[in-house]
Formats: structure tokens, C-alpha cells, sequence
């Protein structure tokens, strides 16, 4: 494995070892990621202070969504491919619909009315780093307006993670999904 920073390993610090042990996810290990992270106490720990991984605003569908959209944009394979691993099937999002997060459209015929909406918007932002009164009101339409906040909040988090994933230089996880598998 080569990275930027090299990852903790077993015994974990301290300040990181509940929530490394807690996040290891299908080989055991922790996320790479989170490895990184955690040889600093201050950043691992502001990290973890900003996500949005709980129950929300949106539904984990909706959450994914986002999530899948805004790092495929981004190019960070590495982050999507942990999220299309963990998460796409508990989701429900289908092979067609996984494809197009990476290089579809939002007006792709898989997806919903609302859902195509949601990439718009996405699109929108990762675009812009704005809503335009017009992109709010259609937002409106589907989604509550501490909803759209939290879009906005998942776009700019997912987009700071990407910056981390594709800067670290991090290898992909063996279990994750890779842009290749959805041409």
C-alpha cells in the first residue's frame, strides 16, 4: 500500500481505537480513510465531527444519491466505491442506476422524478457551489427546506472527502466498487 501518509495499524491510539474497531467494515479493517486520519488526534477527530451518516433529513437512498453522485464527479473512486460497497444494495439502487451516478444523467430514464431532482441539484451545486432561486423552488417540490440544507451540507462534506481520498493518494479498498465494474 502506498499513500501519502502512512495509516495506523493495530494497537490503534487511544483517542481512536473505539471508533476504528466500531467502523471496520467487510475485511475487518478500518477504512484506509479513517486509518489516515488517525494519526493526527485533531483532525481524525474533527473529521468525525462533521458527517452526516445518522438519520437525517433524507432518506439513506437519498443520502446515497448524493453521496455517489458528488464523489463520482469528484473522480474519487475511492470514495465512491466504499459507498456503492456498503451501502447501494441496503439503498436499493440498481446496476442502472449506480452506472449513472458516474457517468449518467439526471434525466436518465432510471431514475424518479424526485431522484432526478436530487442529481440536478447536485449537479447544480457541485457546478456552482450554489442554489439558484429556481433550483431551490424545484428542490421545493419534493424536498423540505432543512432537506435542501442538508443536500447542500452532504455535496460540500462529500467534496471535502473526495479532496482527502484523491489527495492522500489512498488505495482503493479490495472490497469497494470500481468505476470499471459500471461502464
Amino acid at each position: 500500500m502506498t499513500t501519502r501518509i502512512d495509516p495506523v495499524t493495530a494497537p490503534y491510539p487511544d483517542y481512536a481505537r473505539d471508533r476504528l474497531e466500531r467502523l471496520s467494515l467487510p475485511d475487518g479493517k478500518p477504512l484506509v480513510l479513517f486509518a489516515t486520519l488517525a494519526t493526527d488526534q485533531r483532525l481524525f477527530e474533527r473529521f468525525f465531527g462533521g458527517g452526516l451518516l445518522d438519520r437525517g433529513h433524507l432518506t439513506l437512498r437519498q443520502r446515497e444519491i448524493v453521496i455517489d453522485r458528488v464523489t463520482a464527479r469528484c473522480g474519487s473512486e475511492y470514495e465512491w466505491g466504499v459507498h456503492v460497497g456498503v451501502f447501494a444494495q441496503k439503498a436499493g439502487l440498481t446496476r442502472e442506476q449506480i452506472t449513472s451516478t458516474i457517468s449518467g444523467d439526471p434525466e436518465d430514464s432510471c431514475w424518479s422524478e424526485e431522484e432526478s431532482c436530487l442529481l440536478r441539484l447536485c449537479d447544480r451545486i457541485d457546478a456552482g457551489c450554489t442554489l439558484s432561486e429556481t433550483d431551490w423552488r424545484d428542490g421545493l417540490a419534493f424536498f423540505t427546506p432543512h432537506a435542501l440544507c442538508e443536500i447542500l451540507m452532504l455535496c460540500g462534506y462529500y467534496r471535502t472527502v473526495s479532496y482527502l481520498t484523491n489527495g492522500l493518494d489512498l488505495p482503493l479498498e479490495a472490497w469497494g466498487a470500481r468505476f470499471s465494474q459500471y461502464p
